[in-house]
């Protein structure tokens, strides 16, 4: 059976049960849905609760991609909280993609926020902002390869910002990511995480 070690795969094999998800996201209640074979099922985890306590939401960021969006909660959260912008949000996992777009109809931001497999996104977007907590579990190399895909649709002076745990490495990806030319700063941590910023120059 799927579990949260392989959220990753595109079609869990976990019989598909949604469980309700209850989030205060700067100052806005949430309510979402999870499901099982999708990342953090029932729950806020902890990096991306540290993610949305550590950073304000990008009030003035009008693209914003959320990278690895599980149910859509981080993705979700920036487009109730900051009414004019337009949320992409992408994950391999056919279900968190089900998920993530249910959730943004029924708490109204459909027409703002779409979720799609990352082959089904128009290569010709840019993105202000990326909000991500990365599945640092697909190991360094396919995660160097993810970052690398979409980093580059970031417009000039675009930023990253990642929240990844201390003891999985946060602060060799600080550097890797500078010497990929995207200078990069802990911007936040806590509970074990540290929230990076990276700046596409």
């Amino acid at each position: 059976m799927a579990t949260d070690e392989h959220y990753f795969t595109a079609d869990p094999k976990a019989p598909f049960k949604r469980v309700p998800v209850r989030a205060n996201v700067w100052g806005h209640w949430l309510e979402l849905t999870s499901g099982s074979g999708v990342f953090a099922q029932g729950r806020l985890d902890i990096g991306t609760g540290v993610l949305l306590r550590e950073q304000a939401p990008p009030v003035d960021a009008r693209r914003i991609l959320d990278l690895g969006c599980g149910y859509g909660v981080i993705g979700l959260a920036v487009a109730v909280a900051v009414p004019g912008c337009i949320v992409t949000a992408v994950d391999v996992n056919e279900r968190a993609v089900l998920l993530a777009n249910e959730n943004a109809a029924q708490i109204g931001v459909a027409d703002r926020f779409t979720a799609a497999v990352p082959d089904a996104v128009d290569p010709g977007l840019v993105f202000d902002e990326i909000w991500s907590n990365p599945p640092i579990r697909i190991g360094k190399e396919a995660l160097h390869e993810l970052l690398l895909t979409w980093l580059p649709r970031l417009a000039p002076g675009g930023r990253a910002r990642l929240v990844v745990g201390k003891n999985l490495g946060a602060d060799s990806l600080a550097s890797w990511l500078a010497d990929q030319g995207y200078p990069t700063a802990k911007v936040g941590s806590a509970k074990g995480f540290r929230v990076l910023e990276s700046v596409r120059g």
